[in-house]
């Protein structure tokens, strides 16, 4: 970077930036509940968060290579811009397909901002530096998680689930002077700036596909269907082309010789399946304790602004003692707190108490925390500067991936439990419109009867996911395992 850059400027113009993309999740994760009720579609909400991690994870490795090839700073303000639009259009969405499409085009906005925000950490800091300010990047988070749960729930109760997106607009106006004001970088030497374009589009029809199949299937249409069987081998067929199409790119939109560096390999393999973890404990435990124990949208984002204190807690300890204890035992103690706090969620039932989803909520964040910093700088550390910006992108990638298919899974194997809970238990069936409605509205028209059949439905459901989680929990475990020693690790950075 440019020695005219202030580092202190520059790192709160990229907390700021990374403070916009974090309140939109932490906001959004608790008012989905209230959103489905006025907008309809219980069905649709896998989708809801899905699209949007499905553009984001299609251009998080775009704006990764053009960041290496044109700069962080320009690249970096599209994605802010991008990301305000398409905040204001969710807003003033009308219906859910409005409110899915207009995520999608927020997702583009956000691809650029977290992966880019790390990748500007790792230009202007030291190794060992890096590992202090992911600490502070985590304290972000933690405000956002104390600030967004919070004022999700507000909104939703006394204002509207709108301003959930119209607050991103001054947080998006403040992180847009601050970086064209105090972020100042050298022109990169880069010749030739192709870009791969063909490579961007196998990728997306190839995720696309899968995602429409994976939240389909079971749903709209048989998972035996031709219309499966037909994205399913779409899917495949494009992976494949998608792997061959960057084999040979002169300049690959995702260089798959950064997978043969084990560290960066196995690293995004634990960031994926961790994001999966994560994923369907903000989008799923807020459902149980809105619909089935009848909580306030208030009361479901208390319950998960712990985890935005344990995260920042654990990951600056983490960024400050895994050179001293081992990086690698550093992430088996995340992902083993993961785990455990998955295996607690198993136990949840509608008599739980408060204290219950917290203690849960604080062991995962401790976890996650304790997991997430020593990945991320472990793999900015095996690259130079000319594939940091990939590098850091293909580990923000995997993880926005991890949620894009978790939430796809999970999201399937909610409805087709509910589904067949509900034929198996209600004879006539349910045509009552959208379960969640029902159980929170509690119409006097609706037999007391059905009503139960109902709440044991969804409580039966939300079983399955969280024992899908933690069957997840446990592959990070396992991958985790298989990282190198921290004897290896540093052996082959002091070789570099």
């Amino acid at each position: 970077m440019d020695k005219t850059t202030n580092r202190k400027m520059v790192s709160a113009a990229i907390m700021v930036s990374i403070l916009l993309v974090a309140i939109d999740t932490t906001i959004v994760t608790t008012a989905m509940p209230h959103i489905v009720k006025q907008l309809s579609g219980l069905k649709l909400i896998s989708w809801v968060f899905a699209i949007y991690l499905l553009t984001t994870a299609i251009t998080t490795p775009i704006y990764g290579k053009l960041a290496d090839m044109l700069g962080r700073k320009p690249v970096f303000l599209f994605g802010i811009v991008l990301f305000v639009i398409g905040s204001m259009l969710s807003g003033a969405a009308q219906s859910m397909l409005q409110l899915i499409c207009f995520r999608a085009f927020q997702g583009i906005g956000a691809g650029a901002v977290i992966p880019l925000s790390i990748t500007i950490f790792g230009d202007i800091y030291t190794g060992e530096e890096r590992g202090r300010m992911q600490g502070l990047v985590s304290s972000v988070w933690a405000l956002a998680g104390l600030l967004g749960p919070l004022a999700g729930g507000l909104f939703v109760d006394y204002l509207s689930w709108r301003w959930i997106f119209y607050i991103n607009m001054p947080v998006g106006i403040a992180a847009t002077i601050l970086i064209m004001s105090y972020l100042h970088e050298p022109q990169p030497e880069h010749a030739k700036k192709d870009i791969d374009y063909w490579g961007a589009a196998t990728f997306t029809i190839a995720m696309g596909s899968l995602l429409f199949a994976l939240i389909s299937g079971g749903e709209s249409y048989a998972w035996n269907s031709a219309p499966i069987i037909s994205l399913l081998a779409v899917a495949f067929v494009f992976s494949g082309i998608f792997l061959a199409v960057e084999s040979k790119a002169k300049n690959p939109m995702l260089p798959l010789s950064i997978f043969k560096i084990r560290v960066i390999a196995i690293s995004n393999l634990v960031g994926f399946v961790a994001s999966s973890v994560l994923i369907g404990v903000n989008v799923y435990l807020p459902i149980w304790i809105q619909i089935l124990q009848g909580q306030s949208a208030t009361s479901s984002g208390l319950v998960l602004m712990p985890m935005s204190l344990a995260w920042p807690l654990a990951s600056t300890l983490a960024g400050r003692y895994m050179y001293r204890i081992g990086s690698k035992f550093t992430v088996l103690l995340g992902t083993a707190l993961i785990a455990a706090g998955s295996a607690w969620l198993l136990l949840v039932n509608t008599a739980s108490p408060y204290w219950f989803f917290v203690g849960i909520i604080i062991i995962m964040g401790l976890g996650m925390g304790a997991s997430s910093t020593p990945l991320i700088v472990l793999i900015q550390s095996a690259v130079g500067w000319n594939f940091r910006g990939v590098a850091t992108a293909s580990n923000s990638l995997t993880r926005t991936l991890g949620q894009t298919v978790g939430i796809a899974v999970l999201g399937a194997a909610f409805n087709n439990s509910l589904n067949s809970y509900v034929l198996n238990h209600l004879p006539s069936g349910w045509q009552g419109g959208d379960i969640s409605n029902a159980l929170m509205s509690a119409s006097a028209n609706i037999p007391p009867g059905v009503l139960e059949q109902l709440r044991s439905g969804m409580a039966h459901s939300l079983h399955l996911v969280f024992i899908l989680v933690f069957a997840l929990a446990l592959i990070t475990v396992l991958a985790s395992v298989t990282l190198p020693s921290h004897q290896e690790i540093m052996a082959k950075q002091q070789a570099d």
